[in-house]
């Protein structure tokens, strides 16, 4: 009994406190500081929730079936693999089994579905920029006969840095060169693959507050990282500028259709331009809370596999 509750514990615990931890990760000063130790943080929280949801359905399953937790999962295995069904599971116990391959088969059709269209959508921007573009190669980017203010990165195995001409018109060679740095950490990073996930989540639970708060944060932080690669590169205060530049309305012209400038704006600037202390331990506190929160599922999903490698040993 004791090994079947400390197995349900490792599941849920994660589920109860997803939401908590991500209430106050979405809110905390520290992440601005360090955003790649927070998007790790912000993945564990989403991929042990997602597991411990499956976990504590298995759990809830084989519990008639074994004392022992991971006995009951190797015997479940043993009973389909001998042509012996669910025997010995209850009604109860047959809804928990649905339960967690009804929400593996959810999640993975939504994956599928948002990954398709990510794809085709952004095979459809490579043909457009390709038609409509002008290649620089002076700096390797597509430039749109635009008069809008527009920079972007057309992710993919053959990826695109677009700009308008209005861009071009509008920055400074410094500027210019520390927004071509930031849309290719973009493209390097693959970061369109790092908020796919979050995307997915949110098209499969959209009535959940903390999965829009969370595909929120993630893109603000995917930007400070980029942000960082051209900081590195040109300083703070050229891409700075850009920021300011091609946000601000020129005419009637609205704000700039910029993707550098659409996520977290008075954020990012804040940050490039007040960068407080960074402190060493905080990346590891951060490394260290995304594998406490993912042991517990991990190890409940794991322990079953486990069991049946040394039995056929």
């Amino acid at each position: 009994m004791t090994a079947w509750l400390v197995a349900a514990g490792a599941a849920l615990l994660p589920v109860v406190l997803g939401s908590r931890v991500a209430r106050r990760l979405a809110t905390a000063a520290w992440t601005h500081r360090h955003p790649r130790a927070a998007l790790v943080l912000w993945q564990a929280i989403g991929l042990a929730g997602g597991l411990g949801a499956v976990g504590i359905g298995l759990v809830a399953a084989v519990w008639p079936l074994a004392a022992v937790f991971p006995h009951g999962m190797h015997t479940l295995a043993r009973q389909i693999a001998g042509g012996h069904g669910l025997d010995g599971l209850g009604p109860a116990h047959m809804a928990a089994l649905a339960w967690s391959a009804g929400l593996c088969v959810w999640l993975l059709a939504h994956t599928i579905q948002v990954t398709a269209k990510t794809v085709l959508h952004q095979r459809r921007q490579r043909l457009l920029v390709d038609v409509v573009a002008d290649h620089l190669p002076v700096h390797n980017v597509y430039v749109l006969p635009s008069a809008r203010r527009v920079a972007y990165c057309v992710p993919g195995r053959h990826g695109r840095v677009v700009l308008s001409r209005g861009t071009l018109d509008l920055l400074g060679s410094q500027e210019l060169d520390a927004v071509l740095a930031h849309e290719r950490a973009h493209a390097r990073g693959r970061h369109n693959l790092v908020l796919l996930p979050f995307v997915a989540l949110s098209h499969a639970f959209p009535w959940l507050p903390v999965v829009g708060t969370a595909r929120e944060a993630v893109a603000v932080l995917v930007e400070m990282i980029a942000d960082d690669h051209g900081r590195q590169v040109h300083g703070e205060l050229p891409l700075a500028r850009a920021l300011v530049q091609m946000a601000t309305p020129v005419g009637g012209q609205g704000a700039g259709a910029f993707a550098l400038a659409d996520a977290g704006l008075t954020e990012r600037l804040e940050r490039l331009l007040n960068r407080g202390p960074e402190r060493c331990w905080v990346p590891a506190a951060a490394y260290s809370a995304a594998s406490l929160l993912l042991s517990g599922p991990l190890a409940v999903l794991v322990a079953p596999l486990l069991c049946i490698a040394v039995w056929k040993v």
